[in-house]
């Protein structure tokens, strides 16, 4: 396995924050101010020029809707890992209705 510089972390990080802030319809202004850090901050981070604390990280991730999977799949080569992933990709894709089933499924195949 090939190791994976920060330099890769921080500018895909910041090309996925970046990516959710605009789906969001914020401006990096908007978003400063609801992650109380400052816009400079959210610009250095979004260009790939700084890393992201993992508070702040967190905090992006709740505001703007992000999941674990989404930031970390394309450094995941684990074969195991990504199956998961493809998964749980499929799921976020359905309807609030049909995850619900889902999850009914998946709580009776735990009591076989």
């Amino acid at each position: 396995m090939s190791s994976i510089s920060k330099s890769d972390i921080d500018k895909n990080f910041g090309k996925i924050l970046r990516d959710f802030r605009i789906k969001n319809k914020l401006t990096q202004e908007q978003l400063s101010e609801k992650l109380g850090i400052s816009l400079k901050y959210i610009s250095r981070i979004e260009n790939g020029n700084n890393g992201v604390k993992t508070q702040t990280l967190i905090n992006y991730m709740n505001i703007l809707g992000i999941t674990p999977n989404t930031i970390f799949a394309s450094f995941i080569s684990n074969p195991e890992l990504v199956k998961n992933i493809q998964i749980s990709e499929k799921i976020a894709c359905l309807s609030d209705e049909k995850k619900d089933f889902l999850n009914s499924i998946l709580d009776l195949l735990e009591t076989l």
